[in-house]
């Protein structure tokens, strides 16, 4: 982009930097979201609270019913996306 081009999109500037935010943000969510280490993590944490007393089994059911959807969900994303290689 040319200086001309560069001074006409500076008031743009904040918008692609409110996008780009944007952009970062989901991904760090998404990222969280389909960690397959933390929905294991939550998995067991279902287990010690219905043993606790702390929640029902229908409760239990649903949560995990939800925490195996992600997982799916986790492990089909991470057989669509084709290993990094370097070199």
């Amino acid at each position: 982009m040319g200086l001309i081009g560069g001074l006409l999109t500076l008031p743009l500037a904040p918008v692609r930097g409110t996008i780009w935010l944007a952009e970062q943000l989901a991904e760090v969510a998404e990222a969280e979201l389909y960690d397959e280490d933390k929905i294991r993590r939550e998995l067991v944490e279902l287990d010690m609270l219905e043993a606790d007393g702390l929640i029902d089994p229908d409760e239990r059911r649903m949560r995990e019913d939800e925490l195996l959807a992600r997982l799916s969900t986790a492990r089909r994303r991470k057989a669509a996306v084709p290993p990094v290689t370097h070199g």
